[in-house]
């Protein structure tokens, strides 16, 4: 374990450097790294590019040597444990090792079967001296990365599933007005939480009513999600906004090799024949669909019945909500679910964040079955 407050301090800024990775480096895990003496003096810093793109290691290394830094028993703070496998990259643990690095302090170990302790014996091998974060600073490094833990360890994205509505929990009127319940501050919020999303996925019902784009347009980004939607029946009209941009993934029932998939094709979109449940692509094989292509954390942005949907098959890990001053009486609610036998059989949620937003709350909660704690390898 760190025991100096040294190392709290940098792997802290390691944590921070990571967060500019967020829209960036997916796939990839979001990493970074501060190489420094233990008198304080900091040599580089570095933060996970693109996917093929240079790791946080390997910038903090190219930082210090484009300063004129000696690296020989320096100490590497990183945000993740360095990788050991040769991937798009070559393993970063041999960049450490290259450069005569004495000591490196890691927040959290990588459950990636390519690394999973591997990074830091190999680090021990070549006698540098390692050390693993405490409890706090593992917590907060898995949150950051909650999406690609979730992929390697459950073979599926960390779901968040995300709504506005009224303070008694109305998303829209009878007649389906509902732009805007909640205010400039909280739309622009709802878009940095997409820009963190490998993929934003909606249903049919809200493309017919809403004709949304599902980009991130209000918050600065490198990178556009992965745009989804659930589309049974190939209802999607061709004039629909998502078909502007090519790649839409439209999950559907319908026969891959019918004359509506065939002109879907021809428009740049992506339809993906899933199996059916109740009639509706099944929900778990659409997951397992998204894991394939390294989708990390899915942002659902749906009506009452996909969000109720994947609330009642426990496959929401988060809900996102945003609620506004505002009663509105009736209207469709944020989510339909089964109707419990008891109260005590009623979905029970964690509160992990309460925050205003000009004059709106942004809620967060959890169920219990989703608590990263489950996952979280201690030090090796």
């Amino acid at each position: 374990m760190p025991s100096t407050p040294l190392d709290r301090l940098r792997l802290l800024e390691a944590l921070t450097l990571a967060e500019q990775s967020i829209g960036l480096s997916d796939p990839n895990p979001r990493v970074g790294c501060v190489i420094g003496r233990e008198d304080g003096t900091v040599l580089g810093r570095g933060w996970t590019q693109e996917a093929g793109g240079p790791h946080a290691e390997v910038m903090a290394l190219r930082d210090a040597r484009q300063h004129g830094h000696d690296l020989g028993g320096a100490t590497a703070w990183v945000s993740l444990e360095p990788c050991a496998h040769q991937g798009r990259t070559p393993p970063c643990c041999d960049a450490l090792i290259e450069a005569r690095i004495g000591r490196v302090v890691v927040a959290a170990i990588d459950p990636f079967a390519g690394v999973a302790g591997q990074g830091l014996a190999r680090l021990r091998a070549a006698d540098i001296a390692v050390d693993v974060a405490d409890d706090e600073l593992r917590a907060a490094a898995w949150e950051l990365n909650i999406g690609f833990f979730s992929r390697v360890v459950r073979g599926r994205p960390w779901v968040r599933v995300k709504s506005a509505s009224s303070l008694d929990g109305r998303t829209a009127l009878p007649d389906g007005q509902s732009q805007w319940i909640t205010g400039d501050a909280a739309r622009t919020d709802g878009h940095a939480w997409r820009r963190r999303a490998s993929a934003v996925l909606t249903g049919i019902g809200t493309v017919l009513t809403d004709d949304p784009r599902l980009d991130v347009r209000r918050v600065p980004t490198r990178g556009q999600p992965l745009r989804a939607v659930l589309d049974s029946h190939l209802r999607l009209p061709a004039s629909a906004r998502l078909l502007a941009t090519p790649g839409l993934l439209i999950y559907t029932c319908a026969n891959p090799e019918d004359k509506a998939t065939r002109a879907l094709r021809d428009l740049g979109a992506v339809p993906v024949t899933m199996p059916a449940t109740a009639g509706r692509p099944d929900l778990t094989a659409v997951l397992t669909d998204l894991a394939q292509r390294g989708v990390n954390e899915l942002h659902v942005e749906a009506g009452a019945r996909l969000s109720g949907a994947f609330i009642n098959a426990g496959l929401c890990d988060e809900l996102l909500l945003y609620l506004a001053p505002t009663l509105l009486g009736d209207g469709p609610g944020i989510a339909t679910l089964s109707l419990p036998a008891s109260l005590a059989a009623a979905h029970q949620l964690q509160w992990t964040d309460c925050s205003r937003l000009g004059a709106d709350l942004r809620l967060r909660l959890r169920p219990e079955a989703s608590n990263p704690r489950e996952w979280n390898p201690g030090p090796v």
